[in-house]
């Protein structure tokens, strides 16, 4: 399950319909369970973010904005949405467990790009359903995370 903060939705149309400044690159970081994003949220540094370290870079993956890590934008007429699927994201565990510490990743989150980590806005979330953690040396792959655009009911 996705969502995306009314934050995500403001920034998506002051960039379409006003022309302002738009982030260059994404990022997917990964947060913990001990607080569930909601529309609402407007930074990372309002989640808890899993520690960075084997196999971790704080604030998450970069994703480019293009077709590649954006990999499917379809119009679905018939169920009057619009679908937007992120590549297979993969994390692989290195010098230890991936989280370091703590009862693993809840939560995925589309920021943009801002220096300060804890200032990058939250655009979307994905619930994961289950923690995810990986031993050293495995990995643990998030597969088609999926944005919908729907028209209101």
């Amino acid at each position: 399950m996705s969502d995306w903060t009314t934050r995500g939705l403001f920034l998506m149309a002051d960039s379409f319909f006003r022309g302002s400044a738009t982030t260059v690159n994404f990022y997917l970081a990964l947060c913990d369970s001990s607080i569930t994003p909601t529309p609402e949220i407007n930074t990372l540094g309002e989640l808890a973010e899993i520690p960075a370290g084997n196999g971790y870079t704080a604030g998450g993956v970069q994703l480019n904005r293009d077709a590649v890590d954006f990999k499917s934008l379809v119009e679905d007429d018939a169920s009057d949405q619009v679908e937007l699927k992120i590549k297979n994201i993969v994390f692989t565990a290195s010098g230890g467990p991936l989280p370091a510490s703590g009862t693993g990743a809840r939560w995925a989150v589309l920021t943009d790009d801002n220096a300060t980590v804890a200032n990058r806005q939250v655009l979307a979330y994905f619930n994961l359903a289950t923690d995810r953690n990986a031993p050293d040396t495995k990995v643990f792959t998030l597969p088609n995370l999926q944005l919908d655009l729907k028209k209101p009911a």
